[in-house]
């Protein structure tokens, strides 16, 4: 026994830990000089494309800029293009918040939970059948908004070669073709019909592998243990199961509900839309950065999406982030 105590303090003084820190010291700098080489790339790409932009944009948001002039300092410490927006810009507050918030909360959340229903369908089929559906299904968020617009200007067409004017007219429910996306009316409903039937991307594909990477076992333990349907197996199993691709679906959601834009635009061929009926707050940012030449202004409207955009991600995080 006092041998091994004497061996204990030994191995525990101070100058063995020396001794062997200095022996682990080079592979430890060498793990950590391979790692900032991996991480290099990475880093460099993020900061071009992502932190060097955000940076510009905030730096931007606070100065009168046309892109040709140099910027100049705001009035009110920079701060007047964001008072402009929130007190002075009546076609932001009337049409384009208002259009923003309708389209997201509908088409995120819609589009959230259908690709998620959608999976869950398809888990339930044969491995054969499931990849050609899945594939038809994800084949229109690779169309891209432009195709989409075109696809559905066909069919909304506002003369008699529009398929849907051609339905009406010869089924009698009209006597006119109805100019669908020239009119205040219906064009948000349009819109967000085709972001709906869309909506399987990315966010589908990852709720999808979830599903399907669920250990079969779990549910077989859950049963013994008393659950008695479908829907408790979901809510109790399937998606604490899957909370990383909850969680990656829910911010590409938000994301893309919140940047959309073109559908509007592609639609109805015009920015501003007609009658400001689908003006979302991306269009309203091309108006004035790519239209006006009022960077600054853009910049701040920028500034104010992303403000929006990362509280409705914590929320996501919220939900499905982990817990620890």
């Amino acid at each position: 026994m006092a041998g091994e105590t004497l061996l204990q303090r030994i191995s525990d003084s101070k100058a063995v830990k020396a001794f062997r820190s200095r022996i682990r010291r080079p592979d430890l700098d060498r793990d950590k000089a391979s790692t900032a080489l991996l991480l290099a790339p990475y880093i460099a790409l993020f900061s071009l494309f992502i932190v060097i932009p955000v940076v510009a944009a905030i730096g931007l948001s606070f100065t009168y800029f046309n892109g040709i002039q140099a910027p100049a300092l705001a009035k009110m410490f920079g701060l007047y293009n964001y008072v402009m927006i929130l007190t002075q810009d009546e076609i932001f507050l009337r049409y384009v918040l208002p259009n923003t918030l309708k389209y997201a909360i509908i088409t995120g959340p819609g589009g959230y939970a259908l690709s998620f229903m959608m999976a869950w369908m398809l888990s339930q089929i044969q491995a054969k059948p499931r990849k050609w559906i899945a594939l038809a299904l994800y084949t229109p968020s690779m169309l891209g908004g432009v195709l989409i617009g075109v696809i559905f200007r066909t069919l909304f067409s506002g003369d008699k070669s529009g398929y849907i004017n051609a339905v009406l007219l010869d089924l009698g429910m009209v006597n006119t073709p109805m100019d669908f996306l020239q009119s205040g009316d219906y064009l948000m409903q349009i819109m967000i019909f085709v972001t709906l039937w869309s909506s399987m991307g990315i966010g589908f594909l990852s709720m999808l592998a979830g599903i399907l990477n669920v250990n079969k076992e779990m549910y077989e333990a859950a049963y013994i243990d008393g659950i008695k349907n479908r829907m408790q197996e979901i809510f109790y199993i399937t998606i604490p199961s899957m909370k990383p691709q909850m969680l990656f679906g829910a911010v590409m959601a938000i994301v893309g509900a919140f940047n959309a834009g073109g559908i509007g635009v592609a639609l109805s061929g015009s920015n501003p839309t007609p009658q400001y009926a689908g003006q979302l707050i991306v269009n309203h940012i091309d108006d004035y950065g790519f239209i006006r030449y009022e960077m600054g202004y853009a910049a701040a409207l920028s500034v104010i999406l992303l403000v929006v955009i990362l509280l409705f991600s914590r929320v996501a995080y919220a939900l499905f982030g982990e817990r620890d």
